[in-house]
Formats: structure tokens, C-alpha cells, sequence
């Protein structure tokens, strides 16, 4: 299924913001930064990837049922799959 180009803003500015974190994670670990510093902000980026995948998944889902035939058009071991991946 294709996802709504619209509907996926918000998580193409999440992925945005997070580009941007990593690269200061990047820019960190060139200038010889604290270790706690750096990985703090890596977890920040992580987190922010993880919440932009489990968005793409749950608004994948809507469109599923949105545009399907309802929650039989759903197969849930694909679901169960794309949501273990990002755990």
C-alpha cells in the first residue's frame, strides 16, 4: 500500500529534525565531546525514528481501513511484523 504523500508531513518534518540531531551527533563526536553528551543525543535521535516509524505504521493502518474493506482487508501478521521491526 502507498501512503498519502499528505499525510505523511509530520513525519517527513520528524525525520527532518532528526537528520538534523544526528549530524550534531556527527559534529560531537568530531570535536571529541563527552561520551554522556553524545549518547544522550544519539538516544534522542533514536527515539525520534522510532516514533516516525510507529507513525507510518498507524497511518498506514488508517488508510488501510479507511480505503480497504474494512479490518479484514488488514493482514495482521503483516501489521505485527512492521511493528516488531521497530521494536
Amino acid at each position: 500500500m502507498e501512503l498519502d504523500p499528505q499525510s505523511m508531513s509530520p513525519v517527513i518534518n520528524r525525520i527532518k529534525r532528526a537528520q538534523g540531531q544526528l549530524a550534531g551527533v556527527l559534529r560531537m563526536l568530531e570535536e571529541g565531546r563527552e561520551c554522556e553528551d553524545v549518547v544522550t543525543q544519539l538516544a534522542a535521535v533514536s527515539r525520534a525514528l522510532d516514533r516516525a516509524g510507529f507513525a507510518i505504521v498507524a497511518t498506514g493502518l488508517q488508510q488501510c481501513l479507511a480505503e480497504g474493506e474494512g479490518i479484514d482487508s488488514v493482514d495482521a501478521k503483516k501489521m505485527e511484523k512492521l511493528f516488531l521491526s521497530l521494536a
